[in-house]
């Protein structure tokens, strides 16, 4: 039996990216900013080679509070986007053997982000009474500052970020959670040809007296992936797929065949574990940990990141002693999200790509030229055929 793990940091970024001058992201290192300013206790994660992966990244170390004993197997390296972004879809489309080659639509930051044509479009097709905020925006932010006129108008807020996305956040009990859905997936079949990666749906609950909070129940419609993903091949030669979290959505349903629902650090951790306990046969378990992306990074929350990878750390360790002899664990990121950093979006960075195989040594695999290198590599684990990115670490 042989099996993946793959988890994903939500935008755990170590710095350094060549590239990161053209995004204006000189001097972003989400690993290190937050190192610096809280002292992280995190041995399991160093165990794995984190801190060797940052060490190869940039030449120098940084001080945690943990000392760490190296596992056995462990491996450890780091990883180049070549995909021209910074966001989920580039980041996790890659590691999966695709190359980011269409050309997305990123709505500048400036007021109006969408243009008035293309809103008057959506409104007059979907039969909406309008739209609310229409500008770059922190959700928590949008949501709290337009929520009151949302519920007395019924207009939805619509906002954006860096990513290639139109997010549209409503309250679940005033507009409706189903309609919500029907609007998004409206407003995404009429973007598919805009080149937007992402509609993303937004719904919150509250009111102006105890305020309003985004509730679990976000769901992301994401464009189809440009070509065939390990997923997908692995699908093909009769393997499990399983995606936790929102790993379904970033790839359009495509190369999963078990789609889990699960949310925070401690749920998304314990339906991993529940799953590797599950799962008899060969396949691939794949989960992102978004928490550390939506709730910290782009709040630029130093503290509260730091604490999530230390509440992450220990839930690893179960991962861990439920890991089997041929089961190969994968830890990454998808790109950085600097809480130190200027703005609230992500940053362009270098990711870690390090874990554990217990049948095999492998320690340190250097700087790869992309995050493909890891669909490569789970391939040649599960000797299926490889997507056309990337090589394998072997």
């Amino acid at each position: 039996m042989k099996r993946v793990i793959w988890l994903v940091l939500d935008s755990f970024g170590i710095g350094n990216a060549d590239d990161a001058k053209k995004f204006d992201d000189e001097g972003a290192d989400t690993f290190g900013n937050i190192a610096k300013n809280y002292k992280l206790n995190i041995p399991n994660l160093c165990s794995l080679g984190l801190l060797k992966s940052y060490v190869i990244n940039h030449q120098k170390t940084l001080k945690l509070k943990n000392e760490t004993i190296p596992l056995k197997n462990a491996f450890y390296g780091v990883a180049k986007e070549k995909s021209l972004g910074k966001d989920t879809l580039s980041g996790h489309w890659e590691m999966a053997g695709i190359l980011m080659d269409v050309p997305l639509k990123f709505y500048k930051n400036e007021i109006p982000a969408f243009p008035q044509k293309s809103l008057n479009e959506i409104i007059e097709k979907t039969n909406i009474k309008g739209t609310l905020c229409n500008r770059h925006a922190n959700g928590i932010e949008a949501i709290d500052t337009f929520a009151q006129e949302h519920i007395k108008t019924n207009k939805p807020i619509f906002y954006t970020s860096v990513d290639s996305v139109i997010q549209i956040a409503a309250h679940e009990k005033y507009f409706g959670l189903e309609n919500l859905y029907k609007l998004c997936e409206k407003v995404r079949q009429m973007t598919i040809s805009h080149g937007v990666g992402r509609v993303i749906a937004r719904p919150f609950l509250g009111n102006k007296e105890d305020g309003f909070q985004r509730t679990k129940n976000r769901k992301d419609y994401s464009i189809r992936p440009s070509g065939k993903s390990v997923l997908e091949l692995a699908l093909e030669h009769q393997k499990e797929v399983i995606g936790i979290g929102k790993i379904s959505d970033i790839f359009g349903g495509h190369g999963i065949n078990k789609k889990l629902l699960a949310y925070k650090i401690d749920g998304l951790a314990n339906e991993t574990i529940h799953q590797m306990q599950e799962l008899k046969d060969d396949g691939i378990i794949y989960t992102n940990f978004v928490d550390f992306d939506m709730e910290y990074g782009h709040r630029r929350d130093v503290i509260g990141y730091a604490k999530a990878l230390e509440e992450f750390d220990i839930k690893l360790k179960e991962i861990i002693d439920n890991l089997k002899e041929d089961d190969l664990l994968i830890l990454t990121a998808d790109h950085g999200c600097d809480p130190t950093f200027k703005g609230t979006d992500h940053t362009r960075e270098n990711i870690p790509v390090f874990g554990m195989l217990k049948s095999k040594e492998l320690k340190n695999i250097g700087i790869r030229e992309s995050f493909a290198d890891m669909g490569a590599t789970i391939s040649e684990h599960l000797e299926i055929p490889k997507p056309k990115l990337g090589t394998s670490f072997y």
